[in-house]
């Protein structure tokens, strides 16, 4: 078994320093006293400065190679990424935010390995504030490798990461899994304040309205703004026993010009080079926020669920296209191309009809314009809650001549 680093620290430690003052349960991060620095002989620190201290656990991640620490209760909200870090060096990118629920994460890309030589969270005594300190220095492939990987501890709450159970729904009626893309500590496309994973929250619960209102059981992979694995966002949709999977995203894509709604089905081989740039990131999500993806790969298991795709993936195109069909109807406006192919992870469920939804693009002035409008978007709404029913109606009739 790989070694790892591991370090919580308890509130327990320092609650008697800390009784008489008026803190709130939540440990605010303080961007002056925080930064990402590179020192000489190859060390280098991370310092971030919070209200409070926090119990936290530090680990490494390889395959890249990520620093990762997991804090209770902390906010992010005053901070962005260039504030501590403002240029690349051994740490070469940051990120950080919500992970689960009274949970947040900050990760930090290695541009070559290091491990943890000293870590530490006074907190002062007069004030409640603390420090937390982490001091890296480079170390050899084998020394990072054989330090890194995700801790196990029962005292964490690591059952977090589990698909949570669903409510009991109708099991009769027709159920969509709504996806809302990116969330937490991934904010997806990123335009100025407008951030992907806020905007498609938002549209996921305007679409759960109208789809309600029509019958429809609907079950959102994310309704608050957390991280969720790509693998648990289609477990979930499996837990829920859903009809149709749909992936709700706003990219920012430069390649090909991209702008209008987009609707991608699972393939192989990417409709263009664009397109598989687009799927390359959204396949890195779960990188981004630090999950360690060591042995997640079953290439028994991928031969017999390309068996099973057999029947699943025609119903996905007949979902795409009438998707397609109501966007255009609702006044769109529409890609050139507006049905595209890629290997997009959240699409691979081997039994439900699954596409993803590229609402507009962050990167079209034109699109972000229409994504911030509420009338644009209670149109775009009801038109693919249209297309959805129909689609329903469709693929109901046409079942008796499948099973012959």
């Amino acid at each position: 078994m790989r070694a790892f680093l591991y370090l919580v620290m308890f509130l327990g430690l320092w609650a008697s320093a800390t009784a008489a003052q008026d803190l709130s349960a939540l440990a605010r991060v303080d961007p002056a006293r925080s930064g990402i620095s590179d020192g000489w002989f190859g060390k280098s620190e991370v310092t971030i400065g919070l209200s409070q201290g926090v119990p936290f656990r530090v680990f490494l991640l390889e395959d890249p190679a990520r620093l990762v620490v997991d804090f209770k209760e902390a906010d992010w909200s005053s901070l962005r990424p260039e504030m501590i870090l403002p240029e690349a060096g051994r740490v070469e990118a940051v990120r950080f935010g919500a992970f689960r629920p009274g949970w947040s994460r900050l990760v930090a890309d290695l541009a070559e390995p290091m491990v943890p030589v000293e870590i530490g969270m006074p907190v002062d005594a007069a004030s409640g504030q603390a420090v937390l300190e982490i001091a890296l220095k480079t170390a050899s492939p084998e020394e990072f490798s054989a330090r890194a990987g995700a801790p196990v501890d029962p005292a964490w709450p690591e059952a977090l990461a589990k698909p949570r159970k669903i409510q009991d729904i109708e099991s009769e009626r027709f159920t969509v899994t709504l996806d809302a893309g990116h969330g937490g500590i991934d904010p997806g496309a990123e335009r100025g304040e407008i951030r992907e994973k806020d905007l498609m929250l938002s549209f996921a619960r305007s679409l759960r309205e109208v789809l309600l209102r029509s019958g429809v059981n609907v079950v959102m992979t994310r309704d608050e703004d957390i991280f969720v694995p790509l693998e648990t966002r289609v477990a979930i949709a499996h837990q829920a026993q859903a009809d149709i999977f749909i992936s709700l995203h706003a990219d920012n894509l430069r390649q090909g010009g991209a702008k209008g709604a987009t609707v991608y089905v699972l393939s192989k081989e990417a409709s263009d080079a664009a397109t598989a740039h687009l799927a390359a990131r959204h396949n890195r999500s779960d990188i981004i926020a630090g999950a360690d993806l060591t042995g997640s790969d079953d290439e028994v298991a991928g031969i017999l669920l390309d068996l099973a795709r057999q029947e699943t993936e025609p119903r996905s195109l007949s979902l795409a296209n009438t998707l397609i069909a109501g966007m255009t109807e609702a006044g769109g406006p529409m890609n050139r191309k507006p049905l595209r192919k890629a290997g997009f992870s959240v699409l691979k469920s081997a039994d439900i009809p699954s596409v993803l939804v590229e609402v507009g693009f962050l990167s079209s002035d034109r699109d972000l314009k229409n994504l911030r409008d509420p009338v644009w978007r209670n149109t775009m709404v009801t038109g693919i809650a249209k297309a959805i029913l129909t689609w329903r109606d469709t693929d109901a009739a046409r079942a008796p001549l499948v099973r012959q």
